[in-house]
């Protein structure tokens, strides 16, 4: 079977200006570089879903749901926090990223395709349950895993997050729920200033110092990240897969390569394997240094979706 690949023309068109690193190039670079590696035409294509609201409420209050409708603009922009703002397609753009992981983990649970990745904007892991924050208005990747425990009766799903930026809004939404592990390796001291300190038995963090690279981030996740997610034994795990500890990323500090994420995404498809018939789906978060994100998604995929370059032996 193959691996889906879903995304959404609005999310193409939610701008928050031409200086904004979350930017619509985002996309255009991933699309551009799939296609140069010959990986494109292999995907599955679905065009997202808006998420319902009834989806949206397993992880966000329905107050925050009536004022992000409320603040949606007809023109210009309007800004949710210094960060993060909404034009007239943001609110259509948040709608369809959320359900393009409700929407992937349907797929995947019913066999249509082996996994799926979802090259959705805005991201999601700042998105508290009541608040938007740091370029994300819906906490894309914890509806996916809640989709997943409500609507297909799964008992332990698992989260891997590793943007360069700690998911503050997946850990607020799941820090009691022990149905939901939460694994993230995160640049630390660094924003959202949080995470290092607040971990629990299914809440794992990795912090990590500027300036590390793979070899400390692999002992990171070997030592601490992979073991918490073998003893956990997820029934489907979630890539919250930001590319923002890339070396050439501008807005942080860690020194990956697109080795790195191969390798972590390897990782994880072997548990997943091992304990969740290899349900994976995986979400687009961080990673801003255009042609960076785009090698480095091409790396995240093909290790999905075990294809290299322009291999066509259809071996899925």
């Amino acid at each position: 079977m193959t691996t889906a690949y879903l995304t959404h023309p609005d999310c193409l068109r939610h701008d928050m200006g031409s200086h904004h690193p979350e930017q619509p190039a985002r996309l255009t670079a991933i699309e551009a570089a799939l296609q140069a590696a010959g990986l494109l035409e292999n995907l599955h294509r679905l065009e997202a879903h808006p998420a319902t609201r009834e989806q949206l409420l397993r992880a966000h209050d329905a107050a925050y749901l009536d004022e992000i409708e409320r603040t949606a603009p007809h023109s210009g922009l309007a800004f949710l926090d210094p960060d993060t703002a909404m034009n007239p397609y943001s609110l259509s753009a948040a709608l369809h990223a959320a359900g393009a992981l409700t929407q992937a983990v349907d797929c995947v649970m019913q066999g249509d395709v082996a996994n799926a990745f979802c090259a959705v904007r805005p991201p999601g892991h700042h998105a508290l349950r009541q608040r938007a924050m740091g370029f994300c208005i819906f906490n894309n990747v914890a509806i996916g895993a809640r989709h997943a425990l409500e609507a297909h009766g799964l008992e332990r799903v698992a989260i891997v997050d590793f943007d360069v930026h700690h998911g503050n809004g997946t850990e607020d939404i799941f820090h009691d729920d022990p149905r939901v592990m939460l694994c993230s390796s995160f640049q630390h001291p660094y924003y959202p200033f949080s995470g290092a300190d607040s971990g629990n038995e299914h809440i794992i963090p990795l912090p990590l110092a500027a300036g590390s690279g793979g070899e400390e981030f692999r002992k990171a996740w070997l030592a601490q990240g992979l073991p918490a997610l073998e003893r956990f034994q997820p029934q489907m795990i979630f890539f919250s897969a930001g590319f923002d500890a890339h070396r050439d990323d501008p807005l942080a500090g860690l020194m990956l390569v697109e080795a790195d994420f191969a390798w972590i995404t390897e990782q994880v498809m072997r548990i997943a394997d091992q304990c969740a018939q290899g349900r994976v789906v995986s979400t687009l978060e961080g990673g801003y240094e255009l042609e960076a994100l785009g090698l480095s998604v091409v790396a995240h995929i093909q290790a999905l979706s075990q294809l290299r370059g322009n291999d066509r032996t259809n071996n899925f």
